[in-house]
């Protein structure tokens, strides 16, 4: 399955520490790790959100990876708004198996800077 994850810098410099294989720990304020099911979604939050804040430095990323198509399917989607606001709920205690099912790297795909798409 492809999945896409929105992020700011502080998660993707996590991220390139581990040769972009896995995702960080949640924070103890973090109970799940939700990738998204689609580019437009996860483009929405880093140009819409991630983007736009001063704690980011005003820039966004979406990543792109694969996670085994078996394991992803324990993970029943969940719509958090429109219909293409589409996402997985991992809990964050299940979150190193979910890394250990991701099939290549974390790709950046897109980045933002305040708002603008940058690549």
């Amino acid at each position: 399955m492809i999945l896409f994850r929105p992020t700011g810098p502080r998660e993707l410099a996590l991220i390139e520490q581990s040769g972009f294989k896995t995702f960080p720990p949640r924070l103890p304020d973090q109970p799940i790790f939700y990738p998204v099911l689609n580019f437009p979604y996860a483009e929405q939050i880093a140009r819409d959100w991630n983007s736009k804040r001063e704690d980011t430095g005003y820039r966004g990323y979406v990543l792109q990876f694969e996670v085994d198509d078996d394991f992803a399917a324990r993970y029943e989607p969940q719509t958090v708004g429109a219909i293409m606001h589409r996402e997985l709920w991992v809990p964050a205690e299940e979150l190193d198996a979910f890394n250990a099912r991701i099939i290549g790297v974390i790709q950046v795909v897109a980045t933002y800077d305040r708002g603008e798409r940058t690549s």
